[in-house]
């Protein structure tokens, strides 16, 4: 039997994508639900997987743009085969196969990405993630570093700008074109929410699998804030202003494609652990490619952590249409004033950019402060 693979739709008004990777060649051998491909369009990156297992023929080339629907490849399913037998044969460009002695039983990796490994001779901890890796992960690995010229004026590489960072640009510069962005900053002690971290990790790893981390609470302390100040959670709509009575919070996750902003959708209703579990979801998609274009749309505010990064300040800038995006920033021990007395304390800097044409500088302070407090007072929120 011969099965079709045909290009997905990412989104509605979406018609074409770009091939820009495939893990198979035809005439390979591949089991149901193995990677097959990545496509890109101007709003998400994702990837073809194979239906059934059987012999793979390829239709079109990396770098190719196709019609939404198209058939991108076919399997014959009367070779049909599982995930443990399937013979892919890895193409490692560039480097020599040897025969290789790791240990990859207790690696956290897909079965694909450890064949993948051990033809090519990766040892074992050679690729570090922050997820499970898969294919992709050790074809970025494998993949020849371009040769250096010796003339400085041909010291460099052009590579073709993707759609979805082609898309990101325009927006971005849309947004500073489009709106009246301002940004209003304020400073809170970590101390006490750290403190509260320290003490209920323990029983909420155990009780939900996932770690407490900061961005629950911050999610969490955002929500309250929206409703208090709801300036914030509108947004322009012709010559209208749409006030939400819901809270859909976008979280910024950087992956290897650039900055994605899945949804988490009505927070007021989640707890810290219904955050955690869903930002680990949803992350892990967005990096893994996998994440559809519904996850992606529809926030009524954002919430980025440039300090991840290790980063002290910033203007975070606008996710159009919102109306506001708060910027998390590293923790750093600073001296305070605390009660007539100067003491260390962890201090994250906090900032708030905003559309000047509905939210005032009244609304946008008192936003960031009421952020603070609760940030300062934790217990209000577990």
């Amino acid at each position: 039997m011969i099965i079709e693979i045909k290009i997905p739709s990412p989104g509605e008004s979406i018609s074409e994508v770009l091939i820009t990777r495939w893990f198979v060649k035809t005439g390979d051998v591949v089991y149901r639900g193995q990677e097959l491909a990545e496509i890109e369009s101007d709003k998400a990156t994702l990837t073809l997987v194979a239906d059934e297992g059987g012999k793979i023929e390829l239709f079109f080339e990396e770098g190719q743009t196709v019609k939404v629907g198209a058939v991108a490849c076919r399997i014959d399913t009367s070779f049909k085969t599982d995930e443990k037998t399937a013979q892919t044969e890895i193409s490692v460009p560039g480097n020599k196969i040897a025969s290789n002695t790791n240990d990859y039983s207790a690696l956290k990796a897909t079965p694909l990405a450890k064949k993948m490994m051990e033809k090519a001779n990766i040892e074992a901890g050679a690729i570090k993630s922050d997820h499970k890796i898969t294919s992709r992960d050790v074809m970025a690995a494998m993949e020849n570093k371009p040769v250096v010229k010796e003339k400085r004026d041909e010291n460099a590489v052009r590579t073709k700008m993707t759609p979805l960072r082609k898309k990101l640009s325009e927006r971005l510069v849309a947004v500073k074109n489009q709106t009246a962005m301002l940004t209003t900053f304020n400073e809170v002690d970590m101390s006490n929410v750290m403190a509260v971290r320290k003490k209920m990790q323990a029983d909420f790893q155990a009780k939900h699998g996932i770690k407490l981390g900061l961005m629950s609470f911050f999610t969490k302390a955002a929500t309250i804030a929206l409703k208090e100040v709801p300036s914030v959670n509108a947004m322009i709509e012709g010559e209208d202003i749409l006030y939400f009575n819901y809270s859909d919070i976008g979280i910024a996750v950087q992956t290897e494609k650039g900055l994605m902003v899945p949804v988490l959708r009505d927070t007021e209703k989640m707890s810290l652990a219904d955050i955690e579990i869903k930002i680990a979801e949803l992350a892990k998609k967005a990096r893994e490619k996998k994440i559809s274009i519904d996850e992606l749309t529809g926030g009524t505010f954002t919430i980025s952590n440039g300090g991840v990064f290790g980063s002290m300040l910033s203007t975070p800038i606008l996710n159009p249409p919102q109306s506001g995006i708060l910027g998390m920033h590293n923790i750093v021990d600073r001296p305070v004033a605390v009660n007539g007395k100067v003491e260390i304390r962890p201090i994250m800097y906090l900032a708030l950019s905003y559309d000047h044409r509905i939210i005032d500088g009244r609304d946008s302070v008192g936003f960031l402060k009421k952020i603070k407090e609760l940030i300062e007072e934790p217990e209000r929120l577990v």
